[in-house]
């Protein structure tokens, strides 16, 4: 145990000494928080648009005053033509044009059906889905302010959409922040990097200085070598685990609902994979570029991509679906969203906790099992 310690001591008298690393450590993850906080987000507050009033007309000013007071649509141009409206959609200056046809107001007073245009910059589908969502609630509300006019002026009553009446409420994230959904989950992707990157630079550091070879031939054996390389990285791991839950907290305003202590147990079990991921790498790289190149490509994108930490699995072909239950950050993502936004309890995340047992257990056993035939 007392020789474990001394590796420990080491190891992080070694950090200190590397003060470019030991920002890497202590300030790169709350700096990489904040910028995907703020970058990562697929909200759309600001729609660029374009206004061809045809009608000119006291009701086509008034449905344009309902867009701008709606708080999402920042009008750009009032355009005469269609050539307006096609070099600002070519030229990325709008992301959309509404076009009021003649007759518009008289259709409305005749009670005829008012058809409105709407044109699309389509080449970024996700802001083109949230602005046409936009402008198809804007338009309703419009319309059923028209039945509701209409209804007291002839005194009939008029019930808007049939008998449906929906009463809407969103659980977790009522402001249906991109934010509140991403926060949680950049903590396991931050957690991914530190502890990969670090654990597999370290020891090929030392592979590059000769410093390793010195530990081989001290009476030091080889499990209280690999226990002595993983303990100071864990406690590193956990240190940015607490360092990111704060800002996420007290700056982000982002709660955690479930319990800390689980969230911590996950954490750590997905620690364990990680840590295993660093050490295989470190025993297949012979220089510190080499192991970061293959981190960053050979993992780190992989599981980014696939885990759903920004992409929904159920949207991929069902062969990279398959991949997926290969890679842990899938199910500490689960665990982290589930908890921190929903509050859930442990017995509701039992199968993600046991897969990141039994994954963080194989590959830290493989890893520590090939890492010490190097060392034979």
């Amino acid at each position: 145990m007392k020789t474990i310690l001394n590796i420990v001591i080491k190891e992080f008298l070694q950090l200190k000494r590397d003060p470019i690393l030991l920002r890497l450590v202590f300030l790169a993850p709350i700096l990489q928080l904040l910028l995907f906080g703020y970058a990562a987000n697929m909200d759309l507050n600001t729609v660029h648009t374009a206004i061809w009033d045809q009608d000119r007309t006291l009701d086509s000013r008034d449905l344009i005053e309902r867009f701008q007071e709606s708080g999402y649509f920042e009008i750009d141009r009032y355009a005469d033509n269609y050539k307006q409206i096609t070099n600002d959609i070519n030229k990325g200056k709008v992301l959309c044009a509404i076009i009021i046809p003649h007759d518009f107001e008289k259709d409305i007073k005749t009670n005829h059906p008012a058809p409105l245009q709407a044109i699309f910059d389509g080449s970024d589908g996700n802001k083109t889905s949230i602005a046409l969502g936009y402008i198809q609630g804007i338009a309703v509300n419009y319309a059923n302010n028209i039945l509701l006019k209409s209804s007291d002026k002839t005194g009939r009553k008029i019930s808007i959409a049939g008998s449906i009446q929906p009463e809407i409420r969103v659980w977790y994230n009522p402001d249906l922040k991109t934010r509140v959904f991403m926060v949680p989950s950049i903590m396991g992707l931050i957690l991914l990097i530190t502890t990969i990157i670090l654990m597999s630079m370290a020891i090929v550091k030392e592979r590059e200085i000769g410093t390793l070879e010195q530990l081989i031939v001290t009476p030091i054996k080889p499990y209280q070598l690999i226990l002595g390389k993983l303990i100071p990285f864990v406690i590193l791991g956990f240190v940015d685990i607490l360092l990111v839950q704060t800002v996420m907290v007290f700056w982000f305003g982002i709660a955690i609902r479930g319990s800390f202590f689980f969230l911590l147990f996950a954490s750590f079990l997905f620690v364990l994979s990680t840590l295993g991921i660093g050490l295989f790498l470190s025993t297949i790289s012979k220089t510190q570029q080499q192991a970061m190149m293959v981190a960053q490509f050979g993992i780190m994108m992989p599981f980014i991509y696939l885990s759903g930490f920004a992409f929904p699995i159920e949207n991929m072909p069902k062969f990279f679906q398959y991949i997926t239950y290969l890679i842990p950050l899938r199910y500490y993502i689960t665990i982290l969203r589930a908890v921190i936004l929903k509050g859930a309890p442990f017995s509701d995340l039992i199968p993600e906790t046991l897969i990141l047992l039994i994954m963080g257990v194989l590959i830290l056993f493989a890893s520590a099992r090939r890492f010490k035939k190097r060392l034979s």
